[in-house]
């Protein structure tokens, strides 16, 4: 075997190297955003077909876990790029309808919730 192959295998089936573990409080944004999507009433579009919000709650939350296995995100910012604005399989851009409102894609959504969710204030400790 060459030294090139060798090399090659060892890149293949080498260590991995993972992100940064996902922090608490990204997962707990996270987990915020796809409460807001499950009970908003919108619709998400998904490889061509209309789901409800709490179907896509759960569509993404497999994402997202799988993603977070994977150590493939470490922000909000990343799940809402890397899992929540497109297929996977198909590429497809995920969209978000709401009410008679024309769909939106579904990253213009989530990050316009995230924008409100940080601009929320904190709650009081009692």
């Amino acid at each position: 075997m060459t030294l090139q192959a060798l090399l090659l295998l060892g890149l293949l089936w080498g260590p991995r190297v993972h992100a940064a573990p996902l922090p608490p409080a990204a997962r707990a944004e996270i987990e915020s955003l796809l409460s807001r999507l499950a009970a908003s009433g919108c619709e998400f579009r998904r490889n061509g077909s209309w789901y409800s919000g709490a179907e896509a709650q759960a569509h993404l939350r497999r994402k997202l876990d799988y993603l977070v296995d994977k150590g493939a995100i470490a922000s909000t910012e990343q799940f809402i790029e890397r899992a929540a604005s497109k297929s996977s399989v198909s590429g497809e851009a995920y969209q978000v309808r709401c009410g008679g409102t024309p769909p939106v894609p579904s990253s213009t959504w989530l990050f316009a919730e995230l924008g409100v969710l940080r601009s929320a204030p904190a709650a009081m400790p009692k």
